[in-house]
């Protein structure tokens, strides 16, 4: 009987003893491929000498130092970095200890922008259905994800969706990519007018959406008119990057690849590769020359933010994936990985859309895939996947509720960007056996 109150208590979890690489290892000496980072974090894998020197190397010269008292070298350094790869305007960063926090600090420094700036009107915030910001509550707040929310409605802020871009699902048969950006543009500034324009402080959108919906990539152009939208109404543009950013899609900012730059920016997982707990809010000068400017401090904060050791390893991995040129290895992976699942799902009659950037692809699963129809929730597929997967020695990371937060499942995956071909067609042929027993064990046919 295990004293830690796990997520689900009921569950039997192996023991994770070790790390090798882009494998797990449990105390009976199996060794799973994790095809998905935890979730989407470990980007270097398990075992990184330079990244475990980085940490130890810290934690004998300073492990912490309290953020009201001193500022600390690889603070500053990993800041210096950051910013001189962010998208342009980004000059500032808050560090945190992991994403949720990341969000709660960006939507109450949204707020207090707005305050200090003579707008203490602007309280709304827009966010997207199918989206998920975080677990705390102003994050759960403005997330989008149905099933999360439900048993904590009375607690949260007021918070306001649109529709998601889901090309997938969203756009119409007969719309063009331009027409479906343009139409979901124009739903974020019908919302706008009806709030009140002078009312809303931020839109808030995934640049790449996670484990929601399984890494669905914007359409082209969708966040260059959601960036003019958001310009006409004096609205703040927050990006979320938690999962996606930190070189996940190719791109060390996944906005990079959209021509955007949002006012405020949200990281984390990849940013520290899971060595420490660190995630971090990227900040406009104009934002932070307010709060200068105005009441000089920021009304906010933890313990543990900016810690030492946490950025020190945080350095190091940025460091790892520059000089290792990793971003070439996701993009080229990543291509590999998308190809080989498109191959094998091509005449599949349960596989209905195979998407993503870099390192970073979903799988939805569908029970028709020309009505698109999902399966029964009841029948829970995507858990089913999981423990078919976990069987083969491949972590993935399914979820259910895709289409609504009820109905739909899919599987999400974020291999480290150092995987290799072989190990990428590892990937590839152990979650198709994994989907197709999953798919046997309720009846479905997984002929192709």
């Amino acid at each position: 009987m295990t004293t830690v109150f796990h997520r689900a208590p009921r569950a039997s979890l192996p023991v994770a003893v070790a790390g090798d690489g882009i494998e797990i290892i449990d105390s009976t000496g199996k060794r799973y491929i994790d095809a998905c980072g935890g979730a989407a974090v470990s980007c270097l894998g398990h075992s990184n000498p330079r990244v475990i020197d980085a940490i130890k190397r810290q934690a004998q010269q300073l492990p912490y130092a309290h953020t009201s008292f001193f500022t600390t070298q690889p603070a500053e350094e990993l800041a210096d970095r950051l910013v001189a790869a962010a998208p342009a305007g980004l000059e500032h960063v808050y560090f945190v200890s992991g994403g949720s926090e990341a969000v709660e600090a960006a939507l109450k420094l949204a707020r207090q922008y707005f305050v200090e700036k003579g707008e203490p009107a602007r309280r709304h915030f827009i966010a997207r259905r199918q989206s998920y910001h975080g677990n705390t509550l102003g994050a759960l707040a403005i997330g989008g994800n149905a099933w999360r929310r439900e048993p904590f409605l009375p607690l949260l802020i007021e918070a306001h969706h649109v529709s998601p871009c889901y090309a997938y699902r969203e756009q119409r048969a007969d719309e063009t990519e331009e027409a479906f950006a343009q139409r979901l543009a124009d739903e974020l500034e019908s919302r706008i007018l009806e709030l009140g324009p002078d009312t809303v402080a931020a839109f808030v959108a995934e640049t790449v959406v996670g484990a929601t919906a399984g890494a669905v990539p914007p359409v082209r152009e969708y966040f260059r008119k959601i960036r003019t939208v958001c310009d006409k109404y004096g609205v703040l543009l927050i990006l979320d990057e938690i999962m996606s950013g930190m070189g996940r899609t190719g791109y060390l900012f996944a906005c990079e690849e959209d021509g955007v730059a949002p006012d405020i920016l949200t990281i984390a997982k990849g940013l520290g590769a899971g060595y420490q707990p660190i995630g971090a809010t990227l900040v406009s000068d104009a934002i932070y020359r307010t709060i200068v400017g105005g009441s000089g401090f920021f009304q906010h904060g933890h313990t543990y933010i900016g810690h030492a050791i946490a950025c020190a390893a945080a350095l190091e991995v940025q460091r790892v994936i520059d000089e290792d040129r990793l971003l070439e290895n996701v993009k080229a992976r990543g291509e590999q990985l998308r190809a080989s699942l498109a191959a094998r799902s091509a005449e599949h009659p349960h596989i209905g859309d195979v998407r993503g950037r870099g390192l970073f692809v979903g799988v939805e699963l569908v029970r028709d895939r020309v009505t698109k129809a999902p399966f029964d929730p009841k029948l829970k597929l995507n858990a089913i996947v999981k423990r078919e997967a976990m069987q083969r020695g491949l972590m993935v990371y399914p979820m259910g509720g895709t289409v609504d937060g009820q109905l739909g499942d899919h599987v999400l995956l974020a291999p480290p960007f150092i995987c290799t071909a072989p190990q990428i067609d590892a990937i590839a042929e152990r979650l198709g056996d994994a989907i197709d027993a999953a798919l046997a064990s309720i009846g479905a046919a997984a002929s192709r």
